[in-house]
């Protein structure tokens, strides 16, 4: 498959990713970060089925993303598809790579068990802690958590001789930030997540924004990125070509 865009180590393909995990190398990948659609903004099924504008955009926001396809999945067949696409990942990963991938608090349990049956060793989360300016709830706890669910394939070198600092297990930044996407992350958060991971290629199926890509370019690391939505594609190509890499990454020559 021809990539929609591809500069300085990084690749974007508009494609389903099914498809387009296909055609990539095995055992290619150091890293998977990404952010799958969720089926979630709601108990019910009526909830889920509404536009993904509705359901993650807040009344009265100035700024109009494209909306995204993908997100009407009930549970079970959510938990399905999660299994699908991740067994489809697991042959392309080096051993001992590292495995991360975004959720919410409805989708959690299922991403679990959909991370073991795909053959991973999970390894735990991270919370992404919104801040409180993260969906209020009158009479109730703030719902302002996002969380990463962690694995590997395989153990993680020699497991309890691995070298480095002992670092945060949870990240605080407004959602609101630096986003592109109707669900947008943020690239420092993807940068906090790829450290422990020094070099290699990474992997974000699900790409939307492109906050995976802009970590990796930021740490002079290759990165493939997938997105079924041409209009999200052309958006997140035009700031890669806009945007200038922090002067110590150039300076270094690492890309």
């Amino acid at each position: 498959m021809k990539p929609y865009y591809q500069h300085n180590g990084i690749t974007i393909y508009n494609g389903n990713s099914l498809h387009v995990l296909a055609e990539l190398s095995p055992t290619s990948i150091s890293c998977l970060l990404t952010d799958p659609p969720y089926s979630s903004g709601g108990c019910f099924r009526s909830d889920r089925q509404r536009a993904t504008g509705d359901k993650y955009t807040l009344s009265g926001t100035a700024i109009n993303r494209p909306d995204f396809s993908g997100d009407n999945r009930d549970q079970r067949s959510w938990t399905f598809w999660c299994t699908w696409w991740l067994s489809v990942c697991a042959p392309l990963l080096k051993p001992a790579a590292h495995v991360f991938s975004f959720t919410d608090w409805r989708q959690l349990p299922s991403l679990t068990d959909a991370m073991q049956a795909a053959g991973f060793v999970w390894r735990g989360i991270i919370p992404w802690n919104k801040t409180g300016a993260a969906r209020p709830q009158k009479g109730w706890f703030r719902a302002q958590c996002e969380y990463v669910l962690t694995a590997s394939v395989g153990t993680l070198g020699q497991e309890q001789q691995r070298e480095g600092p002992c670092m945060e297990g949870f990240w605080t930044q407004s959602a609101g930030q630096d986003k592109h996407h109707q669900t947008g992350k943020p690239v420092a958060l993807c940068r906090f997540l790829l450290e422990p991971s020094a070099s290699g290629i990474v992997l974000d199926p699900f790409m939307g924004g492109g906050s995976t890509l802009f970590a990796a370019r930021d740490a002079g690391r290759p990165a493939i990125g997938i997105e079924i939505e041409e209009a999200i594609c052309e958006d997140a190509a035009k700031r890669l070509e806009q945007e200038v890499l922090p002067l110590e990454y150039r300076d270094n020559n690492r890309i």
